[in-house]
């Protein structure tokens, strides 16, 4: 089964697959597709990037593009569930260049809009609502919407909804829905907490699994670079520069660092632009939109945007602080390497990230290759202090985010030299890519630079 045409869909999406040049289904397409058409309860299990949205949203609309009488006001047809805001625009992007010139109505219900207009929107009811948990619940205490009416209700993402905290909203949501439905739930990792919500909201499911829960694209090429956190920035320009043209994503770990780092890079000349928590949508969605369109070359992003970027233009992943969760490292890394077109993820490793960077390998079962640098001393690690720890007494290192004392170095233009992080030379990373083994630090020699932005 090896071509759209034998999966039994409608003329009218195979119309919008030909002309979307969709010729062959992707394997998680294949398997899941027939069992959805047959109206079977299913676990999706498939890594990011391999056309997941279309496993569900294609026989989805099938289904619904039969019906041939609009929904009643307030009510819901199908219910698609989403962590983030830019993974609901996305996956309402995808449905609709199916749903044009037919009747079938999306709506998209994500916090940082306006409530009143979408109250609005849905005082007409929707064939699909795709929606974040925490706005969709307002509008539910509201009487806004009923999903006494939702046959069908898909999680997406599921693992992610259950590592930002979404598990009591989804067990609030769930106790609007009828007990009579279609539940699809769909995921890149297989943690024993997904297991269990299967098990509560599924019934019988049929079990899709294409690739080993949370393997990367194969097509990545992954290094790590070990560098104290004060000298990534320069690390990160180094990387850039060497890349010019092609567009870059870098994750950091707060929306303050990411927000400082994003203005250090347009400081020294490079398109860049931020999305995180603190950002509106309507500034989120314009940088996406000049991200996707290449008037950025750059984009800076914490974790909400690890699975909500569908951009095939880009080319380089750098994990410039490393992810609390180690499942969101795949999921970061998978913005790159889209559509069968080949990337790279590079993760800079300070000496406090070294736990971080254990549990990662632990997920992908393997070590990552070293490009720069060498593997922090024990000693180094054990008096690297975590992020958002208080400093220790003694003089010990500051912890990673604190105050930088007075007379630190301030970020610099890409024309001067910034002061030495380390008592080296001034302005030079401790390894350039590529490079050989950073030297033994010391702990004191091991501090972030006081103007170098903190993920």
């Amino acid at each position: 089964m090896t071509d759209f045409s034998t999966l039994g869909l409608s003329e009218k999406l195979m119309q919008g697959l030909a002309k979307a040049n969709f010729t062959k289904p992707t394997p998680i397409q294949i398997e899941a597709i027939p069992h959805v058409m047959a109206g079977r309860d299913l676990m999706g299990l498939a890594q990011t990037g391999t056309g997941k949205t279309l496993a569900f949203g294609l026989p989805l609309l099938h289904r619904l593009l039969g019906v041939g009488h609009p929904p009643a006001p307030r009510t819901i047809r199908a219910l698609i569930l989403a962590p983030t805001r830019e993974l609901v625009t996305q996956i309402a992007t995808n449905l609709e260049v199916f749903t044009k010139g037919t009747p079938v109505k999306v709506v998209t219900i994500t916090g940082g809009a306006s409530i009143h207009r979408q109250t609005e929107k849905l005082a007409r009811g929707a064939d699909i609502m795709v929606a974040t948990p925490g706005r969709l619940i307002d509008l539910l205490d509201r009487n806004a919407v009923t999903l006494e009416a939702t046959g069908y209700l898909v999680l997406d993402e599921a693992d992610q909804m259950l590592d930002m905290g979404f598990i009591h909203s989804l067990r609030k949501i769930a106790r609007h829905l009828p007990l009579k439905r279609q539940t699809l739930l769909f995921s890149a990792t297989m943690p024993k907490l997904i297991e269990e919500l299967a098990h509560t909201y599924l019934r019988e499911p049929v079990r899709v699994q294409v690739a080993p829960p949370g393997k990367p694209v194969e097509k990545i090429a992954q290094s790590v670079h070990f560098i104290p956190q004060g000298d990534k920035a320069k690390l990160l320009e180094s990387y850039l520069l060497k890349h010019p043209g092609e567009q870059a994503l870098v994750f950091g770990r707060t929306k303050h660092g990411s927000e400082k780092l994003m203005k250090l890079l347009v400081s020294w000349g490079f398109q860049a632009g931020s999305i995180h928590g603190n950002k509106s949508q309507n500034q989120r969605d314009r940088t996406l939109t000049e991200f996707r369109d290449g008037t950025l070359q750059v984009l800076v992003a914490t974790d909400v945007a690890a699975r909500g970027i569908d951009i095939p233009g880009v080319r380089h992943v750098y994990n410039y602080d490393m992810p609390n969760v180690p499942e969101n490292y795949v999921h970061r890394i998978g913005r790159t390497a889209r559509a069968g077109a080949a990337g790279s993820a590079v993760a800079f490793v300070a000496p406090a990230e070294m736990e971080e960077l254990r549990a990662v390998e632990k997920v992908l079962k393997q070590p990552i290759p070293v490009i720069g640098g060498a593997a922090w001393a024990a000693d180094i690690v054990a008096a690297a202090p975590k992020p958002g720890q208080k400093p220790r007494q003694g003089g010990r290192p500051k912890a990673q985010g604190a105050k930088a004392p007075a007379g630190a170095a301030k970020p610099q233009s890409r024309g001067q030299q910034p002061k030495a992080a380390h008592g080296g030379r001034p302005g030079r990373p401790a390894a350039a890519p590529g490079g050989g083994a950073a030297p033994r630090r010391s702990s004191s020699q091991g501090r972030q630079a006081g103007g170098a932005p903190r993920g």
